[in-house]
């Protein structure tokens, strides 16, 4: 199948274009490399047709959507402080680059396009486990963003035809997370902080939670959403239905890394929620998705790769 992967250069849209090579598809990837890295997509060599450009310039978009069947749309900025600081630049690079892909794949006769959506549009619910059926209340530019995305899918699927399916992230985490920004994953964060000899930060009392989810279990979902039927703008939780405090994690960590699990504590960030866990019954059912990684499983692949990144 001829596949587009916005954002394939990026942390979690590399896995899922890898694993899409794997399995002979034709994979192009449209992404601004702007947090994205050609290196991700080095070891696909000329097995990848690599466009730069922005989703948020419908032009860039119609052009790589051209010749497609289907799209997987991982572009994004995946951060909810940097939305709080810039509320306009989270609109442009999430709602308004979901809209772009949405019309470029109706014009070009696209068939499937399943989007990264999060939990995020979740906010503080007091209810756990989330599940599908709960009232969203974002907390975040970036947040709301993503509701946004999803309710064009939905209108996209009901107006035009168009098989679509939000797949909701929650806390994913493997290699490639890049450390490198006050903005990345917390797992990057910690285990990079610890490998250095640095006290990781915490935002909060660290009794906060969450459903990390390995990146390998959210491909699983990806790939399981590129042959499913009687897609029409479903939204799913993708997750291990488990949820993990940051002291917990951080217990986890210093034991594989032979370190001091101490941290800072920092006041809590503006818009971060509470508590986090999936209920992933739902996309069970409508995929046959289970979670392929454990958390401790996917936590020791992870600290290997960065060990293996830093060389200690």
């Amino acid at each position: 199948m001829k596949i587009l992967v916005t954002g394939g250069a990026g942390f979690i849209g590399s896995h899922l274009t890898q694993a899409l090579v794997g399995l002979g598809h034709d994979v192009r990837v449209l992404d601004d490399l702007s947090s994205g890295k050609r290196a991700n997509l080095k070891p696909l060599g000329r097995h990848v047709d690599l466009k730069v450009g922005d989703c948020s310039d419908l032009a860039t978009v119609r052009r790589a959507v051209k010749g497609r069947e289907a799209v997987f749309h991982e572009g994004a900025v995946p951060s909810v402080a940097r939305s709080v600081k810039d509320p306009e630049r989270a609109h442009r690079t999430n709602a308004t680059a979901t809209l772009n892909v949405l019309l470029a794949a109706r014009d070009a006769g696209v068939r499937r396009v399943i989007y990264a959506g999060s939990s995020s549009v979740y906010g503080d619910t007091k209810e756990l486990p989330k599940h599908e059926g709960l009232r969203p209340r974002p907390k975040s530019p970036y947040a709301v963003g993503k509701l946004a995305g999803e309710e064009y899918l939905r209108i996209f699927a009901e107006l035009y035809g168009l098989e679509t399916l939000t797949l909701r992230y929650f806390n994913v985490f493997g290699p490639r997370q890049d450390p490198g920004s006050p903005y990345s994953g917390v797992i990057s964060l910690f285990t990079t902080a610890l490998l250095a000899g640095r006290t990781p930060v915490i935002y909060g009392d660290g009794r906060q939670s969450r459903d990390f989810t390995y990146v390998d279990n959210v491909v699983h979902g990806n790939l399981l959403a590129l042959r499913a039927k009687g897609l029409r703008g479903q939204s799913v939780n993708v997750a291990t239905g488990r949820r993990v405090t940051l002291l917990d994690l951080l217990r986890n960590l210093g034991r594989l890394l032979d370190r001091s699990p101490r941290a800072e504590k920092r006041p809590p960030r503006a818009g971060d929620v509470r508590h986090s866990l999936a209920d992933i019954r739902l996309a069970r059912k409508l995929l046959g998705y289970r979670p392929q990684v454990s958390f401790e499983e996917g936590l020791r692949r992870t600290v290997e790769w960065y060990r293996e990144a830093d060389g200690r």
